[in-house]
């Protein structure tokens, strides 16, 4: 056995090419936040189908969600752009690929600008203006607005809940190319639930988005049981906003019924947080408020109302 046949080469020294690819790839789609970019597809799913009042266009439906997609996940890319020194503070966002350094900031810049541009601009040929300009408005809100006012004012929960509202509307407009009161309500129903959703949040990682240099709600009160009582009134507040789609002729009683009982338990999980503070408390309110949401939507979709005539 010669020389050159027992020499081990470093691990790592020169990693191979197609596992640096991957690792790329992985960077580039951690960028895309891809729960929260589900999580807007699910929301603009649920806008379309519940405007859909002539019949559901399956062929538009694909369009508006690969547009939505794009926008969603170029958004999510600019917002780490942005976010890339807080972020590097955060135990919990630091091994992100800006701040892990396994990125440069230019190439998530220009990954987020053409994924927005493109998405945009594929809504308007694909779909409609209106729908377009919605998302649009989603991005501009979103990036330029709640991401910076995320350092100076704990305001930012109530404008975040904008951007993060307009996606079912998006969605009732591509269906429809017009507002209608289904999506309006869906839109109230998105706003408010986000509120104790991103407080609970808040909560839980108090500490870590302190030292971020975000200005959450909890890090300028400085106590999670009174951002808590915030919570538990914007939960109490969500059950009447949920009742406007069987008001307006959009769902029927069982969905009456079930949003009533669904914002019963929802304001329930909040109250612990309201009372006591705790951690615990804080991500019972979180898982509480992820698998609210799809249930609801899932029931109003089930007990769906055929439209009225126009």
């Amino acid at each position: 056995m010669n020389r050159s046949e027992t020499q081990v080469e470093p691990v790592g020294r020169h990693p191979h090419p197609e596992a640096v690819a991957r690792t790329r790839f992985a960077d580039y789609v951690m960028l895309t936040k891809p729960r929260v970019t589900a999580m807007v597809l699910l929301t603009t799913l649920a806008g379309f189908y519940m405007g859909s009042a002539h019949g559901l266009d399956a062929w538009m439906l694909l369009r508006t969600l690969f547009g939505t997609a794009l926008a969603a996940a170029g958004a999510s890319a600019l917002n780490q752009y942005l976010e890339r020194d807080g972020d590097g503070r955060m135990r919990r966002t630091q091994g992100r690929p800006l701040p892990g350094g396994r990125l440069l900031p230019q190439r998530a810049l220009l990954f987020g600008g053409v994924l927005a541009a493109g998405g945009i601009l594929f809504l308007a040929l694909a779909v409609n203006g209106l729908a377009a300009a919605l998302v649009a408005l989603t991005l501009l809100t979103y990036v330029l607005l709640y991401t910076p006012l995320k350092t100076r004012s704990p305001l930012c929960t109530l404008v975040g809940s904008l951007p993060g509202a307009l996606p079912p509307l998006v969605g009732s407009v591509a269906a429809e190319g017009r507002i209608t009161a289904v999506g309006v309500g869906l839109f109230a129903i998105l706003f408010v639930w986000q509120l104790p959703h991103a407080l609970a949040i808040a909560c839980l990682y108090r500490d870590d988005y302190d030292r971020g240099g975000y200005l959450m709600l909890p890090v300028v009160a400085g106590d999670n049981a009174a951002t808590g009582r915030i919570a538990l009134l914007y939960a109490v507040a969500l059950v009447p906003v949920t009742l406007l789609p069987a008001l307006w002729g959009g769902a029927g009683a069982l969905y009456l019924a079930g949003a009533l009982v669904l914002g019963g338990l929802h304001a329930a999980a909040a109250a612990p947080l309201a009372r006591t503070g705790s951690l615990p408390a804080a991500r019972r309110l979180l898982i509480a408020s992820v698998v609210y949401l799809p249930v609801l939507l899932s029931l109003m979709a089930f007990d769906r109302l055929p439209p009225l005539p126009r």
